[in-house]
């Protein structure tokens, strides 16, 4: 029962998903990051149904099956991944010291440099998604591995990030990232959250040699992503927070996203792979 304690808070803490309320005790505490990449796979769900809806039953136009579906992250998760993303590109911009980026970090206001890293974010993620959703609209063998992309996306990259709350030096002895860190069972979640990024990649194999090929150019993609997270939150920050973890993986969907249309536009369409 601790585990479906913890899964249950996980999903509640970092999702609008509607869970049964549950005592946060230590205890059940010690494993949510287990259960963090459960909250991708669901998210990953959601937005696979959309794309299969939006394209295949309703008939929607690709720009409004791209924009519904780029906003559908930011409703399952109520956005607490984007408010660290906003936070840390205020901090980054404010060229302060760590002292400095960190009180930003902590600072309830948005500023200037917040609002423009929001904006040009969504125009190129939204983007991303209308090539994403018009590479489903075409008769390709590649079309059916998109709808199951967004779950290994979402997942793995979860499970990423809760490696970093667990294994990286916290930037500050409060704060959810700290909390969660101290409270962590680290030997257990450790092999957990790998688990987890092996398993979505040895998934997507089984939808045959697009999956495969498009599974470990997600785990490439998101893996040169965490060496600069980890590399960017020891220089400037002296250690991660929940912001920077939430920073780490607006940016991986981004990434791996626009990286997998690249990969179609240039690889599978170009003829390359026959």
């Amino acid at each position: 029962m601790r585990g479906l304690y913890s899964c249950i808070i996980a999903v509640s803490m970092y999702s609008k998903i509607p869970m049964p309320g549950v005592e946060w005790t230590k205890e059940r505490m010690a494993y949510v990051m287990c259960w963090f990449p459960v909250v991708g796979l669901l998210e990953g769900a959601v937005l696979g149904l959309w794309f299969w809806l939006g394209v295949n039953v309703f008939r929607f136009t690709r720009l409004f099956t791209a924009l519904a579906g780029a906003a559908l992250p930011l409703l399952v998760t109520g956005g607490i991944h984007m408010d660290g993303f906003l936070d840390t590109m205020d901090a980054l911009h404010s060229y302060g010291d760590r002292a400095k980026k960190l009180d930003i970090l902590k600072d309830p206001h948005i500023g200037a440099f917040a609002v423009i890293s929001l904006a040009v974010y969504m125009l190129l993620y939204t983007g991303i998604f209308y090539e994403y959703t018009s590479l489903l609209a075409v008769n390709q063998p590649f079309r059916g591995v998109f709808y199951l992309l967004p779950g290994v996306i979402f997942t793995m990259e979860r499970s990423l990030s809760g490696l970093s709350v667990v294994a990286f030096p916290p930037a500050k002895k409060d704060g959810l990232a700290a909390g969660f860190a101290g409270a962590a069972k680290k030997q257990a979640e450790k092999p957990a959250l790998l688990a987890w990024a092996a398993i979505c990649a040895a998934a997507s194999g089984l939808a045959g040699k697009y999956g495969l090929i498009c599974g470990l150019a997600v785990l490439s993609l998101q893996l040169l992503v965490f060496a600069w997270y980890y590399r960017m939150s020891q220089r400037e920050f002296g250690g991660v927070t929940g912001d920077l973890a939430g920073c780490f993986l607006q940016i991986c969907e981004a990434v791996s996203f626009g990286g997998i249309v690249l990969l179609i536009h240039i690889v599978f369409r170009g003829g390359v792979m026959g």
